[in-house]
């Protein structure tokens, strides 16, 4: 005879109300990720001399844009944001500070 194993309780229950989610914060390291304005990505974009298809891409999703209360606030307006540039600045030790521009584009599956 073998013998019985003993339930064990649930370590949550199930009449508790769960935590709402923790608002993203910036993280030390991570540089800061800025939208810009549909105008300012078209300036932006002839001062490069090149296209869109051409730059480097950033998802939509991306966890570094989180930090950005600009594009919490248009990503909850409903706001289009596929095709706008996004600046991100590094500091740098030779140019005092490193600007990187990227496309937002949408996630393979959707968003």
């Amino acid at each position: 005879m073998t013998p019985t194993t003993s339930r064990r309780k649930s370590r949550t229950r199930k009449d508790e109300k769960t935590a709402p989610a923790r608002p993203f914060v910036a993280h030390l390291l991570a540089p800061a990720h800025e939208v810009l304005s549909e105008e300012e990505s078209r300036r932006i974009l002839e001062g490069l001399s090149t296209a869109p298809d051409r730059m480097p891409k950033i998802f939509v999703s991306d966890p570094g844009l989180q930090a950005d209360p600009k594009f919490v606030a248009l990503r909850d307006a409903g706001e289009p944001l596929v095709g706008r540039l996004v600046r991100i600045r590094r500091p740098s030790q030779t140019a005092g500070t490193a600007t990187a521009y990227r496309v937002l584009i949408a996630p393979v599956g959707g968003m």
